[in-house]
């Protein structure tokens, strides 16, 4: 665990071009899927960041194997022989860790998992993850922190989610793909990086009908049917928002270069509503980026999250941060998580002007915060408070990197070649 801190001064209209990397909350998805199939996989776009490190190290002991090839390559080995027990030292780390039950018990039978850990921002059940495997007629038993699931075979079935959970969806989805007969999600989650668990799925040799929409239609293929793929992660929209946020602080201009508009179509709204100018890179290529512009003050919003493609709630401690230095006063409201105001605290030790009431938090915009020592308490957070810090008079310091060291690919050094004054130092 790392006791670095980052330390943040204003500087100024940032400018350059920054690529963004292969998202987080789809690479450890895809690294899980790996165990479905003997044979070697080879991912690319792949983000340096210690959760990938953390997933292969677990994936190494069901049976597994990493290889950083370098250049945002990922080698991955299953040469079968699996042992399906994710043990608790490993799955604690990382709540992607859950994402090897559906794998595991679609082509072992069997699987046994510790419940995952991951960023403290209150209970996320898997209820509905055995609910749908239960359906496929998995036998689930939940004891002592450990979850058990049996099925000498599973089979297909007609599943609607209460709720577009993408664990739910992806679980049930990796199960279903050896369930005999079809298996049907309904109310299916939609990010991007369900689609792209799908494709590289589909690659592998699965049936998939009706990707990147609410309903899916897995028709279950034999074990042995699956075999080795080559994919390239999809990049991550919330890097790519937060060097928007970190522009729209800052002014300037700076081109992110594999930002997917399409993929943050709501998030672009809203940007847009509070003054920002985003422009694709080349109209006919979506894949080619996009061109942020930010000039003067923002406008203040009201934003609530939703389920994609509504405003994701990892978005929201970047929006609270605009929301904090623009001019007027915004309402910011939590629909999927409780707890996720955490770091709210943090913010007013910078000078914001933020009232926090359970879901709902206002945000009256301030024409300056000031620097000082904060905490990073998640992931997400962590990165808003180093945007933060470019907003604010002084040295701001930001303690907790480990947490974003989970989920950024070398943030500081991607700010400071876009004239971000910032750097990385032991903690004292």
């Amino acid at each position: 665990m790392s006791d670095d801190c980052i330390l943040v001064r204003r500087a100024g209209p940032l400018r350059g071009e920054v690529v963004i990397p292969g998202a987080k909350n789809s690479v450890l998805k895809l690294m899980a899927a790996t165990l479905m199939a003997d044979g070697e996989f080879l991912l690319t776009n792949v983000p340096d960041i210690a959760d990938v490190q953390i997933m292969a190290d677990l994936l190494a002991a069901i049976g597994v194997h990493t290889h950083h090839l370098g250049g945002g390559q990922l080698r991955m080995v299953n040469s079968g022989g699996l042992r399906p027990v994710a043990p608790y030292e490993l799955a604690e780390r990382i709540r992607a860790s859950v994402n090897v039950l559906g794998p595991l018990v679609g082509r072992c039978g069997e699987v046994s998992l510790a419940l995952p850990g991951g960023d403290d921002f209150g209970s996320r059940p898997i209820d509905m993850h055995l609910r749908g495997l239960e359906a496929m007629g998995a036998t689930v038993d939940v004891h002592g922190g450990v979850v058990e699931a049996r099925a000498e075979y599973l089979h297909g079935a007609d599943i609607t989610l209460e709720f577009p959970s993408v664990g739910a969806t992806e679980n049930i989805l990796t199960a279903a793909v050896f369930a005999k007969g079809t298996t049907t999600i309904d109310n299916a989650a939609r990010e991007p990086e369900i689609a792209d668990l799908c494709n590289f799925l589909v690659a592998m040799g699965a049936e998939i009908e009706g990707i990147g929409s609410s309903t899916l239609v897995v028709h279950g293929v034999e074990r042995d049917t699956l075999h080795g793929a080559t994919h390239a992660v999809v990049p991550d929209r919330i890097q790519a928002a937060t060097y928007m946020a970190a522009t729209a602080v800052s002014g300037g201009e700076v081109v992110l270069r594999g930002a997917r508009a399409d993929h943050m179509e709501m998030l672009l709204r809203r940007f847009r509503e509070m003054g920002l100018s985003i422009m694709p890179v080349d109209p006919t290529n979506p894949c080619a980026g996009l061109v942020v512009h930010a000039q003067g003050r923002l406008r203040s919003i009201d934003v609530a999250t939703l389920p994609y493609p509504g405003i994701a709630t990892d978005y929201k401690p970047l929006v609270v941060t605009m929301l904090a230095v623009a001019d007027g006063v915004g309402i910011v409201t939590e629909n999927l998580y409780p707890g996720r105001f955490r770091y709210v605290e943090e913010l007013q030790r910078l000078g914001a002007d933020i009232r926090a009431d359970g879901h709902h938090a206002v945000v009256r915009g301030v024409e300056q915060l000031r620097g000082t020592r904060v905490d990073a308490p998640d992931i997400r957070a962590g990165a808003a408070l180093v945007v933060a810090g470019l907003a604010a008079d002084g040295e701001t310091c930001v303690h907790g990197v480990h947490h974003v060291d989970r989920g950024y690919d070398d943030l500081v050094g991607r700010l400071a070649a876009l004239g971000a004054d910032i750097e990385r130092v032991p903690a004292g």
